[in-house]
């Protein structure tokens, strides 16, 4: 057997599990406890990508001061963090307080990941709206009818009760929304002054 032949295989066999093995490393993402949903959602989407691309996620909560004291709020954060990014990750180890610090491990959950990518396949393409052409309510489907039209033989009779009215049920327009401002004419018309609240002193 020819040795340097040997030692050419061998060397071109290193290469190539050099080439497919994937270059994993632990990356760390730290929150604070008073951490903003912005900053939340960036950090969070961070950590997706990490767990995409193959890295394990080191993730620290800092406390600050008296913060220390309520550990049940960092692990809140993290247990949103584990569910936010269920689709690519699993939780390797369970949050542990660290001096001032809660620390959490998540590792790439390459099932997962290859569930979340044929259930985004599968989903049916979004519906096309329509055209705004009269009677056609897109891809083929009828157009809706009005049933609220009363004929002469659907008239009601003594013996049916007869179907809701226009003052029965209040219009959209008419009922605010809880979360519209009131404006000054609506405020009147509740019973309140219109204007600043007076001073409770």
């Amino acid at each position: 057997m020819d040795y340097n032949k040997f030692k050419f295989d061998e060397a071109q066999r290193a290469r190539e599990s050099r080439r497919k093995s994937t270059n994993a490393s632990l990356k760390e993402m730290k929150y604070r406890l008073k951490i903003g949903p912005g900053d939340f959602e960036t950090k969070t989407r961070k950590v997706a990508g990490f767990l995409a691309d193959g890295h394990k996620v080191k993730i620290t909560i800092m406390f600050r001061g008296r913060e220390v004291e309520r550990p049940q709020f960092g692990q809140d954060i993290l247990n949103r963090i584990a569910d936010n990014v269920s689709t690519v990750g699993k939780v390797e180890s369970m949050p542990r307080l660290d001096g001032r610090n809660m620390v959490m491990v998540l590792a790439p959950d390459k099932r997962a990941q290859a569930a979340h990518a044929t259930a985004k396949d599968g989903d049916p393409a979004p519906r096309r709206p329509s055209s705004g052409r009269p009677g056609e309510a897109g891809h083929g489907a009828p157009a809706p009818t009005d049933t609220t039209t009363a004929t002469a033989d659907t008239a009601p009779t003594a013996d049916t009760a007869p179907t809701a009215t226009a003052e029965a049920t209040p219009s959209p327009a008419a009922t605010p929304s809880p979360t519209a401002p009131i404006t000054l004419a609506e405020d009147s018309r509740n019973g309140n002054p219109p204007g600043p609240e007076p001073d409770p002193r």
